[in-house]
């Protein structure tokens, strides 16, 4: 423990960052070095970005910096429920490593780590901090959202989206530009009866790590075209059910779907559209049986 001098220089010093632009006022490296481990450790380093008298006294790298950013940094979700309907749309997390800042119809902005069941919500924001690496459930059953955006992302630590918007049957977009699925294994139930769902846009999905997508897209009623050309299905074992019930389908665009691993694929087109299914057997040949529809020859006496 330093003595009474070294503590007093230190308080005067660490009463400087207040503001990034107070850090050129800094005297002591020591002093630097040690707010830089209270950042880390607080998971708070977008206080110092990049800036040039911190990394040239800390010998802090760009890259270093980015990688403790990602890692660190929260992830912020909005999303808008449907007007005067009133019930859940709560994420699901049994901790406390989030909270929301929300608009009542007064544009009053309120933050809690709760909300009422009743209240009145015009917009609501939530923040993931970097304890959450889990999306399992995060929005399941949560029947009176109609919009979602994830605003912020930059973190690749989630491993788990499976049942993610299940039940989300009044959800009407879903923006998911920002998204980051790198190391997600579970996808299986993760857009389960997003019934009112028209439009889907997975382009930037990375599924390299994917092993399950059973009921991914389950009961999706309302999408007339999903393209998935970007899927890397090599890992994935599960695709049981994963299209059932997709009725209003009229393109599917899954060209690099391999199979090979799939010990589960079934009943994974039924109840679509008999003309999609046809499509689907005519043009991927290593789609088993099993994935389809069957009809038994009818026999009138």
């Amino acid at each position: 423990m330093g003595n009474s001098s070294e503590l007093i220089q230190e308080k005067k010093e660490s009463n400087k960052i207040e503001s990034k632009d107070k850090f050129k006022n800094l005297k002591s490296n020591y002093i630097l070095k040690k707010l830089f481990n209270h950042l880390l450790k607080n998971k708070s380093l977008d206080i110092i970005k990049y800036n040039n008298n911190i990394k040239n006294r800390m010998n802090i790298s760009i890259k270093d910096y980015k990688e403790c950013s990602e890692k660190y940094s929260s992830i912020e979700i909005e999303i808008k429920p449907v007007k005067n309907k009133y019930g859940k749309f709560i994420i699901r997390k049994e901790n406390e490593n989030y909270y929301h800042i929300y608009f009542n119809n007064n544009k009053k902005e309120i933050k809690r780590n709760y909300l009422y069941e009743k209240e009145n919500v015009a917009k609501l924001k939530i923040i993931l901090d970097y304890k959450v690496k889990s999306f399992e459930g995060l929005f399941e059953d949560c029947k009176c959202i109609e919009y979602i955006y994830f605003t912020k992302f930059k973190r690749n630590n989630i491993n788990n989206m499976g049942s993610m918007f299940y039940g989300c049957s009044s959800l009407k977009e879903l923006n998911l530009s920002n998204f980051k699925t790198d190391n997600v294994i579970n996808m299986g139930f993760m857009f389960c009866n997003c019934s009112s769902l028209k439009e889907l846009n997975l382009s930037n999905f990375n599924t390299n790590n994917a092993t399950d997508m059973e009921y991914m897209f389950y009961g999706c009623s309302s999408l007339k075209a999903l393209n998935l050309s970007n899927f890397n299905t090599n890992n994935v074992t599960n695709m049981n059910y994963m299209f059932y019930n997709c009725y209003s389908l009229k393109e599917l665009n899954i060209p690099n779907f391999n199979t090979n691993n799939v010990y589960n694929m079934r009943y994974m087109f039924s109840k679509c559209s008999m003309q999609l299914q046809n499509k689907i057997k005519d043009q991927y040949k290593n789609i088993k049986e099993e994935a389809f529809d069957k009809y038994e020859t009818c026999i009138i006496h």
